[in-house]
Parts: structure tokens; C-alpha cells; sequence
């Protein structure tokens, strides 16, 4: 069989035993021992091929494959977690490849520019497939502030309400809102978390943008709940419509989607709408071993016309702008445990978020929280924020006054509860009416 061959050859990490669809039983041990092979050596899983079609998705195209077939109830975990299926398996396939996925990775690579060219139509429409979803389904695995991004873990003991108001205050640190009443932009708002934490901690005046219906009607609704709409606005509005210059610019989580073929739109449009003495952060996600393409399954199923970029591929486009790259950060595994929190928020609450979808939707947001976590913890992905000015003298000389306006954060609020700790702990509903299942 040739998906025997396969894996004969690319097993050679910790030990996973494959039940085929025949009922036939097969185990695979890699040769690397706990001296060669690190945190790789002593993995155990095991997976249940389940049908035909399963076995022929996974030697014809696994990136794709695999998820679909984990989707369809195809394939199984043999007696241990997704996770720990997934993590062997990826384990591997970086090490010693598949040779099916190094064909498809090159053909991936050649079609980038056209999966990833995002008029503002398409846009929209590739936002509203991910962001639209019933908005309690985030409610339900998200912290309370619903923060769709990396959290920042100053030990990796933090609750995941403590890292993300640090991540908030890490930003606007960046930020250096050293007045009130500056007006910031923030580009991909989100539920509107990050400019209520702006406006409240900071008295900037907010406009936050989204192209997700669903997430303006939520942020609205919290900026008139908070007392904070005369101070925070959202608008429906795609970032290359944006004309005027303001003090502060904030992009998180939002530069993934804007597509290779953008990034000197994307730099023009900031450099164009910062003032003369403005700062920017964009906050994203990247990767550490150079430029790629986009997992098969996550662009099809999670984030169409998405893309987490290498440095390589966007400082050329901020350096042409004419903007100062004033500051670069790497966080490495905060994504990692983020993503951690997130999985075990959602296993609390799996038959909540069936009762709004299907099982089918449940497994394959499984599937994305599990190979988004590995893709962090294995692949070479991390996030970078990057810091800009149009001006070289904007800023103090040397970054101590981002850790002072972090400590002067703390104190303001030394006892500061941020919601609840234990994953499950958030049942509410949001002001959006709740979709159908299906």
C-alpha cells in the first residue's frame, strides 16, 4: 500500500499505531530517541482511518485532506487527543515531509498573488465568512473583552482575562498616548475591546473600522452600554477609504487579511492618514522561516484570502512608504498559549456551540484551534509588532517610556479583576440576535 510507504518513511518521531479502513493494523516507531530527537521523542498516538476516501484524501493531499476528513468523521483519534495526533503528525511532516505536500506547497506557492488579492469587495466578503458567525459562539471561548488575538503572558501563568488586558496596555504603551483627547484609528476593530480600552484608560477619541456587520452591530452596542459612543465610534468602512490624518493609528489582528499584493497600499494608507508627529502599531502574525503560503484547509475552511507574512515581506513595503520603522517586537509562543486557553474554553462549552451549529462546524473549529496552537508551538510561526512614525524625532530615544506607561497602568488599577478565570465561565449572550443552527 503505498500510504503505508508513506509513513514508513516519514515516521520517525515517537510512535503512532494507524488503524486502517479495513480493520488492518499497522504501527509506526520512529528511530529518534530522547537524545536526538528532543521534545519529539516519545510521542505516542494514533489514528482510525475510517473510510476509502479518507485514506486517499491523506496521500493525495493532506494539508487539505486531513481536516476534511476529520470534518466528515473520516478519521479518529486512536486513543489519545486530536492534539496529540496532530502534533506527531506535524512533527514529522516538517522533519522528513510527505511527498504530496511539498508538490502541493510548490503549486500553493505559485498562486499566491491570486489567492491572496483582496479587492475591497472580495474583502468583505472574505471577512464575513469568518467574523459573521454567530456572535455568541466567540462569547463562548473568548475572555470577556472578546479579544481575537495574541494575549501577552509576562510569565505564562497569567489567567487569559490578565493577558489580554496586558496586551492592551503593552499596545497602547507603544502607542505612547501621552495626552488626552488624541484621536486614534483602529484598523480591524474587532467587538471594539482594544478602542473602549483606548477611550476609558487613555480619554483618546476612538474610531474603530470592521468589515464584519456582525462585530459593528456588538461594538456599537458596547460603546452605548459603557457610556463611551459620545468617545467611540465604529464604522463599516475598508481601510483604504480612510482620508483623514489622525494622531495614532492601532491595526491588530487585521494585517493577515490584507494580502501580499496590498502591503504598499496597505503602508501608503497609514503613512497617509498619520498626522506629521502621529505613531502607529500594527500587531499580526508572522512567520520565522521566510515567506510561504497559507495552509490549504485554513484558507478554506478558517480565513480565506488570509496570509501570516515573514518580516522579509513587509518591512520592504513600510521602508518604501517612507515611514520609520521605529520598533519591532517578537513575540514567540504568547499565540501558543492563547491558543491553549481558547481549546479549553471551547471543550467547556461544546454543547453550547453545537446547539448553535452542528457537529460537523464543531469539529472543524476543533481542528483550527488545534493546528493554529501547533503552527505556533512547531511551525515557525509567531507574532511581531511593528512600530512607525513619519517622523525620525517623534519619539523619546530609548523604550523606557513603554514599560513606565505599562507600570502606570498597573497601578491605576492594582487589583483589577478582568473577568472570569475558569474556561466556560462566560455564558452570556451578545446584543446580536442569534442565528440559526445550520
Amino acid at each position: 500500500m503505498l500510504f503505508d510507504r508513506v509513513l514508513s518513511r516519514m515516521i520517525r518521531c515517537g510512535t503512532l499505531t494507524v488503524r486502517y479502513p479495513d480493520g488492518r493494523m499497522r504501527l509506526y516507531r520512529g528511530t529518534d530517541g530522547p537524545g536526538d530527537g528532543g521534545p519529539r521523542a516519545g510521542l505516542v498516538a494514533g489514528m482510525h482511518i475510517r473510510t476509502p476516501r479518507a485514506l486517499r484524501r491523506l496521500l493525495l493531499n493532506p494539508g487539505l485532506g486531513f481536516g476534511e476528513a476529520y470534518m466528515d468523521g473520516e478519521i479518529a483519534p486512536l486513543d489519545c487527543s486530536l492534539y496529540a495526533l496532530a502534533d506527531l503528525l506535524v512533527l514529522n511532516m516538517m522533519a522528513h515531509g510527505h511527498p504530496a505536500e511539498t508538490l502541493m506547497e510548490k503549486l500553493r506557492w505559485l498562486r499566491r498573488h491570486i489567492d491572496q488579492l483582496n479587492p475591497a469587495g472580495r474583502a468583505r466578503r472574505n471577512v464575513a465568512h469568518h467574523y459573521d458567525l454567530n456572535s455568541r459562539l466567540y462569547a463562548l471561548f473568548l475572555d470577556r473583552d472578546r479579544q481575537y488575538s495574541c494575549a501577552y503572558f509576562a510569565t505564562g501563568q497569567e489567567t487569559l482575562e490578565e493577558a489580554q488586558l496586558a496586551k492592551k496596555r503593552h499596545i497602547a504603551a507603544k502607542l505612547k498616548l501621552d495626552r488626552p483627547d488624541l484621536e486614534v484609528l483602529d484598523i480591524g476593530c474587532g467587538w471594539g475591546g482594544m478602542a473602549l480600552h483606548l477611550a476609558r484608560e487613555h480619554g483618546a477619541r476612538v474610531t474603530g473600522i470592521t468589515l464584519s456587520t456582525e462585530q459593528l452591530a456588538v461594538a456599537r452596542g458596547r460603546a452605548a452600554e459603557a457610556g463611551l459612543d459620545g468617545r467611540v465610534r465604529f464604522e463599516l468602512m475598508d481601510y483604504r477609504d480612510w482620508t483623514r490624518p489622525v494622531d495614532r493609528i492601532v491595526s491588530v489582528g487585521m494585517f493577515e487579511h490584507v494580502g501580499i499584493d496590498h502591503y504598499r497600499r496597505f503602508f501608503r494608507t497609514l503613512k497617509g492618514a498619520l498626522k506629521p508627529d502621529g505613531v502607529a502599531l500594527v500587531h499580526a502574525i508572522g512567520r520565522s522561516d521566510g515567506p510561504g503560503s497559507t495552509n490549504p484547509w485554513i484558507s478554506k475552511y478558517i480565513f480565506p484570502g488570509g496570509y501570516s507574512p515573514a518580516l522579509s515581506e513587509v518591512l520592504p513595503a513600510a521602508e518604501r512608504s517612507g515611514l520609520w520603522v521605529t520598533d519591532i517586537e517578537i513575540l514567540r509562543l504568547h499565540y501558543a498559549q492563547t491558543l491553549a486557553h481558547w481549546r479549553r474554553r471551547f471543550a467547556a462549552n461544546r454543547d453550547a456551540i453545537q446547539s448553535l451549529y452542528d457537529e460537523r462546524f464543531c469539529r472543524m473549529f476543533e481542528f483550527y484551534l488545534v493546528g493554529s496552537e501547533l503552527a505556533f508551538r512547531r511551525m515557525g510561526h509567531m507574532n511581531w509588532q511593528l512600530q512607525l512614525t513619519r517622523d525620525i524625532g517623534t519619539l523619546p530615544l530609548t523604550r523606557d517610556y513603554m514599560a513606565q506607561a505599562e507600570a502606570e497602568a498597573r497601578a491605576r488599577h492594582p487589583a483589577e479583576a478582568a473577568g472570569p478565570a475558569e474556561p466556560g465561565a462566560e455564558r452570556h449572550d451578545s446584543p446580536v440576535s442569534l442565528r440559526r443552527k445550520g
